[in-house]
């Protein structure tokens, strides 16, 4: 899903790549599944060739995979690698192997973000590895010229606005396939965990640890549940329902982002002499809803663009899933209101990054990555084909979710997708030991889901956070969470029982 990533706290939507060169294959020995020739390449990492990750120290490289783990011997893609080496060799005792989520996030500066908030004593035990995954990013793409950076549309108040949401879920669907049909149905996330395996095995790793958030708790759960032998430690940040991963998972952000609309407003009634938004919680979200109806009618011109009722649920919606960023929410609601109103505005960094997804991804790196995230999604999971079945779920959310249901009920290109997964996603259920780390405010990946992941990886430890935001650990100031994930990494030791860390 979408998600805010301003002032520099999220992982960036654009990847560095690496300087190297093709990768050089060892022998071929080792192992019956015909992977020898993978799991014994050699890397040659270089400094990256994005400046700002050369200056942090990151080192890329490529390495191949199979593109289909069932024909090893036949067509192979390249997965572009970081590492953040070890700050002190002597203490390390691994490979910390990360996924910053999406899935189309890419991962090449994951492990310089998670360097920022490590001890010295985590620091000194990894290296940390980042990876544009299959399809995504410095690895070998699956750009579909797509025109826009997500698929989130929202279908506005009548019967016209949802078709207009199926013909572009399709028209992204059919650009897809006609473009890389034989790749797409290779991007699974039981191949990236193989891929994942891949990499421990080229770095001479018996065993690997892993730290995945949103997205990636999903991928590190399906390596724990591939490969539970080659697990040393597991961090879970933010993590759905396995089980209802990718399209209810989706669905769920809907009421849960309305319930961050009433957080917020609460907030802003408090504080309507600086805002100037409504003096009661009801007040802020009645002006929220009107402003949204309004501009159906009459659309806001902001930043060169018309904002209709089609995109400005979605402006909402990226923007109100975190509680330290209210006032910017706020400034933007301000601006949003005033220009509604025809006075000049002064659009501020965070509006004009949303506006820009919204309106002018095509030919970017937005649109490549949006496309890299519905390779995974569409070969993960079969979902509904029936266009009635997703109006019929749009038409149910209004009356509870009147700002955010139909956004998140709308129909994804997966559902014109032109083939089924050629796997099932994988059932977890086991006991490797994991720390998961979940807030109560979580607007993507809601706490009531992470609570079925906790008890999905059975020998988990839970530290819940009572906050509005989405992946903690990097992104979000809180030193007992930092505290508890830095000691187990470094010490392998869970908390005695599950825990909540205060604000």
């Amino acid at each position: 899903m979408v998600s805010r990533r301003g002032r520099g706290r999220r992982p960036s939507a654009s990847g560095p790549g690496a300087a190297a060169g093709p990768p050089v294959f060892a022998s071929s020995s080792g192992g019956g599944d015909g992977l020898g020739r993978f799991r014994n390449q050699s890397v040659d990492w270089a400094a990256c060739d994005d400046p700002s990750l050369a200056a942090s120290g990151t080192q890329c490289a490529r390495i191949r995979v199979p593109l289909d783990y069932g024909t090893p011997e036949g067509r192979t893609i390249e997965v572009a690698l970081s590492r953040l080496k070890s700050s002190d060799p002597a203490k390390r005792r691994g490979i910390l192997q990360t996924n910053p989520g999406g899935p189309g996030v890419r991962g090449l500066g994951m492990p310089r973000d998670l360097r920022k908030v490590m001890s010295p004593g985590v620091a000194a035990a990894y290296d940390i590895i980042g990876m544009d995954t299959r399809g995504l990013g410095r690895s070998t793409p699956v750009d579909c010229g797509l025109t826009r950076g997500t698929w989130l549309h929202a279908p506005g108040a009548g019967r016209a606005g949802f078709d207009r949401s199926v013909r572009l879920s399709r028209t992204d669907a059919r650009r897809c396939w006609d473009k890389h049909p034989d790749v797409l149905p290779h991007l699974s996330t039981r191949n990236i965990a193989r891929d994942a395996d891949i990499v421990r095995s080229v770095l001479g790793e018996r065993r690997t640890s892993l730290f995945g958030q949103s997205y990636g708790t999903v991928l590190g759960s399906t390596y724990a549940q591939m490969f539970p032998h080659r697990v040393d430690r597991l961090v879970l940040d933010s993590a759905p329902d396995p089980a209802e991963y990718p399209l209810r998972m989706v669905q769920r952000a809907g009421p849960a982002n309305e319930k961050a609309l009433d957080d917020f407003a609460a907030w802003a009634a408090q504080r309507h002499r600086a805002y100037g938004l409504g003096t009661t919680p009801a007040a802020v979200r009645t002006g929220v809803e009107a402003m949204i109806e309004g501009a159906a009618q009459k659309p806001i011109r902001v930043g060169g663009h018309r904002i209709t009722d089609h995109e400005l649920p979605l402006l909402l919606l990226v923007s109100v899933g975190d509680d330290t960023v209210n006032a910017e929410f706020a400034g933007m609601l301000r601006v949003l209101r005033d220009a509604a109103d025809g006075k000049p505005v002064t659009v501020p960094p965070g509006l004009r990054g949303s506006l820009n997804l919204i309106f002018d991804s095509a030919g970017t790196d937005r649109a490549a990555d949006y496309a890299a995230q519905l390779g995974v999604y569409c070969a993960d999971a079969d979902m509904p084909h029936n266009r009635e079945y997703y109006w019929r779920v749009v038409e149910r959310s209004r009356e509870s979710q009147p700002v955010f249901g139909p956004v998140t009920h709308a129909p994804l290109p997966c559902a014109f997708w032109k083939e089924k997964p050629r796997e099932p996603l994988t059932t977890i259920d086991n006991t490797v030991p994991a720390l998961q780390v979940q807030a109560t405010g979580d607007t993507r990946t809601t706490y009531e889901s992470g609570l079925r992941m906790h008890r999905a990886m059975r020998a988990s430890k839970l530290v819940t956070v009572p906050v509005r935001a989405h992946t903690v650990y990097a992104y979000y100031p809180n030193s007992c969470v930092n505290r508890t994930v830095n000691t187990y990494l470094l010490n392998g030791t869970l908390p005695a029982r599950d825990t909540v860390c205060d604000a």
